[in-house]
């Protein structure tokens, strides 16, 4: 199973690579390319488009790898997963009548594509809308709340229409804090708490995406802990899908990395946190068979690795409330931004943050196979002291006009 992962991931990165070179070629004789002017950091035009690549990288490796299954199974005893609509009991029988066939981890593949199949399919369809919002926003400059509220109805209608079909077929739930559907008689609250995580991760790479090779390789190094959470929990369909994100990023991250030479753009980075977002949520984070009150602090696993990027986010739009502006017009009050203040080289501040992303990814690792609260407690603590060496290094002013012009 994980050499099934590796390839994916990398035929992706592959794929990537290649459609990245081909826009970088494209985009300028189309036009679609990034001026400098107002508050970029880039003193020449910057092919636009790397979102693209990106998008088009997850979607055909996610639909081949789906078709190349479904194909395969026909020609072996595997196929009486995929003939038609079964109950839950006729399901788990065919399962077991597989199990004397192939083996547990190829099992777990074949099932978990079968059974979220719808998902892979609303998923991909809510994707597209981002990203093509994306690209109408990097043509020609959409209004933010026209974005948030697009963000805000397609991550609304996925997460219901997942409910909807998870009535007959719970496993496609996509939703957090469940429990509180106990609590409050409704499932409303956990969905738009869900709603809300979804739309804030999205945002929180969107803002990260001020640098070259920043927001993408932030969101690799994140992708990699929730790769290595995924596999060591057994949840063997949602890591496939991050070792195809990953090769996707990694793939166009070989041209972004600073000096850039091509751009991904809002087509991008609104990917970017997407899917971060919505796979956050699939992932359950619990060993098999470990109850939540055993284990509650592993839920926590995407707040810790997300440390960073949610912490800008909401540094940045307080920063911009503070001053009567939108928390969705950019400036230069980003972390990244005050390194360089600071003195640091714009590769050197980059490689910062991916550094103490790096640091709070391997405590949230950690996370779920700590067996005790306080050792979840050290954790904790250690993200919230990392986050506090951050608070310190954005001390530093940032320079006035004047001292810009000297």
């Amino acid at each position: 199973m994980t050499t099934a992962i590796l390839l994916a991931g990398g035929v992706s990165f592959l794929l990537s690579l290649v459609l990245t070179r081909a826009v970088i070629a494209l985009a300028p004789k189309i036009g679609f390319v990034d001026k400098p002017g107002h508050r970029k950091i880039h003193h020449n035009p910057k092919p636009l488009g790397g979102g693209i690549a990106i998008f088009w990288t997850i979607a055909i490796v996610i639909l081949l790898g789906v078709a190349s299954v479904v194909t395969y199974l026909p020609r072996g005893p595997a196929s009486m997963l995929i003939s038609g609509a079964e109950t839950e009991a006729e399901l788990a029988a065919k399962t077991e009548s597989l199990s004397t066939y192939t083996p547990p981890l190829t099992r777990g593949l074949v099932q978990g594509v079968r059974q979220q199949l719808p998902l892979v399919i609303a998923f991909l369809v809510a994707t597209l809308a981002m990203h093509v919002m994306g690209l109408i926003d990097d043509k020609q400059a959409l209004g933010p709340y026209s974005k948030l509220f697009t963000q805000l109805m397609v991550t609304t209608a996925l997460v219901v229409f997942m409910e909807y079909l998870a009535l007959d077929t719970p496993s496609l739930r996509l939703r957090v804090l469940t429990a509180l559907d106990n609590m409050t008689g409704s499932p409303i609250p956990s969905i738009a708490l869900t709603v809300a995580w979804i739309v804030a991760i999205t945002n929180a790479f969107n803002f990260l995406d001020n640098m070259d090779g920043l927001s993408a390789g932030v969101a690799a190094l994140c992708a990699v802990a929730f790769l290595i959470t995924s596999i060591t929990i057994g949840q063997t369909f949602v890591a496939g899908t991050l070792a195809v994100f990953i090769g996707a990023v990694l793939g166009f991250l070989v041209w972004n990395f600073p000096p850039a030479r091509i751009f991904m753009g809002d087509s991008g980075s609104l990917v970017l946190g997407f899917v971060l977002g919505v796979l956050t949520v699939k992932t359950t984070y619990l060993p098999a068979g470990e109850a939540l009150g055993a284990g509650w602090y592993a839920v926590f696993v995407p707040v810790v690795v997300l440390a960073l990027p949610l912490y800008d986010l909401v540094v940045v739009s307080c920063i911009r409330l503070s001053r009567g502006k939108s928390p969705f017009v950019g400036d230069t009050n980003h972390f990244s931004h005050r390194l360089v203040a600071r003195g640091m080289s714009r590769r050197t501040a980059v490689l910062c943050i991916y550094l103490i992303t790096f640091a709070t990814s391997i405590a949230a690792v950690l996370l779920p196979q700590v067996k005790t609260t306080f050792a979840a407690m050290l954790i904790f603590a250690q993200t919230l002291l990392i986050l506090c060496v951050v608070l310190l290094l954005e001390q530093h002013p940032l320079p006035t006009q004047s001292e810009k012009q000297s």
